[in-house]
């Protein structure tokens, strides 16, 4: 479907949902006719097509999946202070309200998908799951847990379960059987963490310096530089106090990538996407290109970010998982 044809379809499901009237700002929330429309947010029609489905019995089940989304960057922004956040122009009140909202809302999508009513009703399940899974992990989150192992348990209990959920979803719209819909979900999980260490390279790399840098949340390169034994430690921690200043700031982004913390992350990320080809390749679905399409597009992005650092890297790190 045309990028601007699916961007349309999708909005005006979401607008046609009953009560999100009360929110206007609904409309400046979701993307514009012209921009092509987020990868994560067509997992379920990706995940339905894989199976043997057809994308369009999911397009309510991808309205739904970007309504959670929306409503989990708004819970998100408030709870990290995040600059740039709609609280700061709706209010934290009216933003919590239309955070509910949107969640209510995605169950009213799903079941609008043209199938048989029990594949609606797991699909609405699985859902729902994700978002009692993803405030949990906020829950976590917020607490500010130290250490690697806290950090993967933040991931995997607050960013792994949309993507899980989402080719979950579109299985289940598309009639896979419960064996395969639990494998496509591990799928998605090993997805949304390596997009999860992708988004932490990323934010590292800002400038000026991210919230990652001052509020002590768990982003695994500056945990690593925290944690990791090198010879620059002692700099790095001293750069890193003073990361508001651009050029300590960049200095501490050099010590990231000579100690190996680049490096590191960037090995957990491909390991991510070798067990997820594996995972796939073991499932013979009628249409498992579509998800490795999916994979692909992922990592051109990070590809060209270690590029960016070092032309040799993208190979170096690529070799031993082909």
């Amino acid at each position: 479907m045309d990028h601007r044809v699916l961007n349309e379809t999708l909005h005006d499901l979401i607008l046609a949902v009953p009560g999100m009237d009360k929110w206007p700002e609904v409309d400046e929330l979701f993307v514009d006719a012209d921009q092509v429309v987020r990868l994560d947010w067509q997992l379920p029609g990706i995940g339905c097509e894989a199976v043997g489905g057809a994308a369009t019995d999911a397009l309510p089940a991808m309205a739904a999946l970007a309504c959670l989304q929306v409503s989990i960057i708004l819970v998100d922004d408030m709870l990290d202070g995040e600059p740039d956040g709609a609280h700061h122009r709706l209010g934290i009140g009216r933003t919590a309200n239309l955070a509910l909202a949107l969640q209510a809302a995605a169950s009213l999508l799903v079941d609008q998908c043209p199938v048989p009513a029990e594949r609606r009703a797991a699909a609405v399940q699985a859902l729902n799951r994700m978002a009692l899974a993803t405030a949990a992990g906020q829950e976590l989150d917020v607490r500010n847990l130290t250490g690697e192992e806290n950090y993967w348990r933040v991931v995997r209990a607050k960013s792994t379960p949309f993507y899980g959920a989402g080719l979950e979803v579109g299985a289940l719209l598309g009639g896979a059987s419960r064996d395969a819909a639990d494998a496509l979900y591990h799928v998605g999980v090993l997805f949304g963490e390596a997009i999860q260490i992708y988004d932490d390279l990323e934010d590292a790399f800002q400038s000026p310096a991210n919230s990652d840098w001052f509020q002590g949340r768990n982003n695994l390169l500056i945990l690593y530089g925290l944690t990791a034994d090198y010879e620059e430690k002692e700099q790095f921690l001293r750069y890193r106090a003073q990361a508001d200043d651009p050029e300590a700031l960049r200095r501490a982004q050099e010590i990231l990538i000579s100690s190996g913390g680049v490096g590191y992350c960037a090995f957990q990320l491909l390991q991510r996407h070798k067990a997820a080809r594996e995972e796939l390749a073991g499932l013979g679905l009628p249409s498992a290109a579509r998800i490795e399409s999916l994979l692909e597009t992922q990592l051109r992005p990070f590809l060209r970010f270690l590029r960016s650092i070092d032309e040799s890297l993208p190979e170096q790190f690529l070799a031993p998982i082909r």
